[in-house]
């Protein structure tokens, strides 16, 4: 790979997408070193007045927070810190075959301006608004492009790849009994599904999703089918296909509530071109194909026993923040508990290494809980053949397909942003509960497990 990369090699890089905290390019070039592979760049926040420097490397409180993991506190920056989490944190607890770390290379700031300059207008509105390239970072993170397969040699194959980027959501029902009775909500109803709400409220959304995050981790192939459905039919920013590396379903900003018959007929001639079936089956075949294979991963069950380090709920977990950070306890005084003898005295009491691992581990659920599973398919032609990939028949066409699955999107979360997540959690369910409470006034029957779908267009 080459030493640092120059304004020039922008051109060799196409924009593929981004999320809240890095903008993600793959490689369109001929050099075998990169092919196969994606970049992955910082961006800042253009609210700021200046700059964010992610140069700066971890807070004192964070250093300690994560000082049993070797590599991680001795990291000079912020970057090589959240590179080193994925590697010593999350390739252990999901699978070091399933979790690339990738490795950074040197850039030129002349080519963060040439590549902000190159995919301005390929990036949705909202997302350029928000922020763009950090022109203090002096590296780039490079890992494996999930959604095709390289060969042996680096150089990339002409067959056709289908890839199902999926993000699962949080999959389990907390239990903990430091949540409040009047959120006991929480127990019952999905976080994703009382999310919802909010975002349908607040116009982030259109549709309330069909999707429950219940049905992807039940175990049960009717459950994941039925996960795998709804996603399909409501894939809003959790569901994406990519043939070859290139969108073909799904929405590029993150809200994609409705799918373009431009995207839809992408979709269409692209599933045909790995699935063999009668015309108008392709579709239903592609879903078994993914519920098959989701199945057969295992991903969901390395997946879940990572989200169940969150054990007792941000309602609890909070309390041992402000006592790790050595801040008063800002919920106990909006609450009017004593922190030695209320409710959550238990947790108050901890010695400090516990608050430690009640917070460690809270930040490494919310990893698992906001990742993406990527899986991607091509047609086996020779069982003859050695493969290094895995397979997967699909017993109603008998067709056979290589497949991999990856976990992606592996952000180590700051430290303060617990302080957020409770706040967050708080106003997810107030808003829940009072959308059905206006639902029951009109309707007078559906409880606090109903449907929104009754006020959905109260909300829009």
């Amino acid at each position: 790979m080459a030493e640092v990369l120059q304004e020039k090699d922008a051109d060799e890089w196409a924009y593929r997408g981004e999320g809240a905290v890095n903008l993600v390019l793959a490689y369109c070039g001929s050099s075998p070193s990169f092919a196969g592979k994606v970049l992955r760049i910082q961006k800042v926040s253009n609210k700021v007045s200046k700059y964010e420097n992610h140069h700066s490397a971890l807070t004192k409180d964070e250093r300690l927070l994560w000082g049993k993991f070797e590599g991680i506190v001795a990291a000079c920056t912020r970057e090589i810190a959240e590179q080193m989490y994925v590697q010593k944190v999350m390739c252990p607890l999901l699978g070091s075959e399933h979790v690339d770390a990738g490795i950074r290379i040197l850039v030129s700031r002349e080519f963060l301006k040439a590549v902000e300059h190159k995919v301005l207008l390929q990036r949705p509105a909202w997302r350029v608004d928000a922020a763009k390239v950090n022109p203090l970072c002096d590296s780039v993170l490079v890992i494996a492009d999930h959604s095709i397969f390289p060969s042996v040699r680096g150089i990339l194959k002409e067959d056709f790849c289908l890839s199902v980027e999926i993000k699962p959501k949080g999959g389990f029902l907390p239990t903990s009994d430091f949540i409040a009775e009047e959120n006991a909500v929480k127990k019952r109803i999905t976080r994703f599904k009382m999310h919802q709400a909010l975002k349908l409220r607040d116009g982030v959304i259109s549709q309330i999703s069909k999707y429950d995050p219940l049905d992807l981790f039940s175990g049960s192939k009717d459950g994941v089918q039925n996960a795998i459905k709804s996603l399909f039919l409501t894939p809003q920013n959790n569901f994406r296909v990519f043939l070859n590396g290139s969108l073909i379903f799904g929405g590029m900003d993150g809200a994609a509530d409705c799918v373009s018959y431009k995207v839809d007929q992408a979709f269409q001639d692209g599933i045909k071109r790995v699935i063999v079936a009668k015309d108008g089956m392709h579709s239903k075949y592609f879903l078994e194909l993914v519920t098959e294979t989701v199945m057969k991963s295992g991903l969901l069950n390395l997946l879940l026993e990572v989200q169940k380090l969150d054990a007792i709920d941000i309602e609890g977990a909070i309390h041992a923040y402000y006592d790790f950070v050595s801040l008063p306890c800002v919920v106990c005084r909006q609450k009017g508990e004593n922190k030695l003898s209320g409710r959550y005295s238990l947790i108050h009491s901890m010695s400090k290494h516990e608050k430690l691992k009640v917070v460690r581990d809270y930040l490494i659920s919310a990893t698992g809980k906001d990742l993406s599973m990527m899986i991607s398919f091509r047609p086996r032609k020779s069982m003859d053949v050695e493969s290094p990939h895995r397979s997967v028949l699909l017993k109603s066409i008998n067709q056979t397909f290589d497949y991999k699955a990856s976990f992606i999107d592996l952000d180590m979360k700051p430290l303060k942003k617990m302080e957020y997540y409770y706040d967050l959690d708080q106003k997810i369910v107030s808003c829940y509960i009072k959308m059905v409470k206006e639902d029951e006034a009109i309707q007078n029957g559906v409880g606090i497990d109903g449907s929104l779908n009754s006020y959905i267009g109260k909300w829009k």
